[in-house]
């Protein structure tokens, strides 16, 4: 079984099993969260969508890591201007296993 959910203003296609990174959420490591946000359910040739969300859907799904990306350079540069700024930046993010999906 596979669902679509939505979570952090994007949408993720998951299945039983997966672990999949997401806009940072709030929570321990190792604590349970649902994702009730659910869009679309299917299992095989069966598909069930939302309309925008499905009644009673929910993917449950255990935190397995808080942390940060890599750093992205952000480099602005005016030619014979003199002006140079460079500045980093790291998102966070929460790292999810996913449980059961109930449909």
């Amino acid at each position: 079984m596979y669902a679509v959910v939505e979570t952090g203003g994007k949408q993720y296609k998951v299945k039983s099993g997966d672990t999949l990174r997401v806009e940072k959420l709030e929570g321990d490591i190792g604590s349970e969260i649902t994702l009730d946000k659910v869009l679309l359910a299917g299992e095989g040739d069966s598909v069930k969508a939302g309309a925008p969300y499905l009644d009673g859907a929910s993917v449950s799904a255990k935190i397995v890591e808080q942390h940060r990306t890599r750093k992205v350079i952000v480099f602005k540069y005016k030619r014979r201007k003199g002006y140079r700024v460079k500045r980093g930046h790291r998102q966070h993010y929460t790292a999810l296993r996913i449980g059961e999906i109930k449909a």
